[in-house]
């Protein structure tokens, strides 16, 4: 059995038709992910609870939209272009890019998921929801109001170094 020697570098691109098939295969396992959840979370709290509470019936509603929302968004995002003979021409953004969008809607979809399969324990893990704001205020933090509060010192040293540029001529003029 040999395998494959691993590249070093660069990782290789992927073809417009290797992005399609695995568009509509991400897409097809978060909607099972979403579909799943849902499911169960219905059918459990319809058997063993007999009772939909208010907050349940909200909660139920509002994970019912991240699931439509975040599943749209991701096939808005993955639309391939076809010819009139059904030839691919564009698959549309790769869904499993490092670091995209597409990356924290499938992280929305999943937290969802799980909120939703673990308050059939216990209604606390609702709160896991909160997770979500954190990480958009981490994200936030991290590439917009650091690099912006920094920004200022970076700003000085050209300054800086414009000075020392012309004290450095004005020496090479006396020198001449």
């Amino acid at each position: 059995m040999t395998m494959a020697p691993q590249q070093k570098g660069k990782q290789g691109t992927k073809g417009q038709k290797q992005i399609y098939e695995e568009n509509i295969a991400t897409l097809s396992f978060y909607r099972n992910i979403a579909l799943g959840a849902t499911g169960s979370f219905a059918l459990v709290t319809a058997i063993f609870f007999e009772i939909f509470t208010t907050s349940n019936i909200l909660l139920f509603i509002f994970a019912t939209i991240i699931y439509t929302g975040g599943y749209m968004f991701m096939g808005m995002m993955a639309k391939a272009s076809l010819t009139e003979t059904g030839q691919l021409l564009d698959a549309g953004l790769d869904l499993n890019m490092q670091d995209g969008v597409a990356e924290h809607v499938k992280d929305m979809v999943i937290l969802t998921a799980f909120c939703q399969v673990f308050s059939l324990f216990s209604n606390y893990a609702w709160f896991f929801w909160l997770l979500a704001p954190g990480r958009a205020l981490w994200l936030l933090w991290g590439s917009v109001i650091q690099p912006w509060l920094t920004q200022s010192n970076d700003q000085q040293q050209p300054e800086e170094n414009e000075k020392k540029q012309k004290k450095m001529e004005r020496k090479m003029r006396r020198m001449q």
